[in-house]
């Protein structure tokens, strides 16, 4: 993985779903290199919408999305868990 690479979220953990982020979200890899196994990923909502977060993931944790990522995932996903 890489800068801007587009990623999802494949589990759901308490330290991620305290910051808002749930299985299945998806982010952009937003620092230049990992740290510790994790990289800072950084989790939109579509069009003018506040962002969800900005978080450190373990790249376990994550997959690669070669055809870029939806935003509106993000939404559907938030208004499940009634965020």
């Amino acid at each position: 993985m890489k800068y801007l690479d587009c990623v999802e979220v494949i589990v759901e953990k308490d330290k991620y779903a305290k910051e808002g982020v749930h299985k299945g979200m998806q982010g952009v890899i937003w620092l230049e290199d990992s740290i510790d196994g994790a990289w800072d990923v950084y989790f939109s909502q579509y069009g003018e919408k506040p962002d969800i977060a900005e978080i450190s993931i373990k790249e376990e944790d994550l997959k690669l999305l070669p055809n870029g990522m939806d935003a509106r995932v993000n939404e559907r996903i938030k208004a499940e868990f009634g965020e």
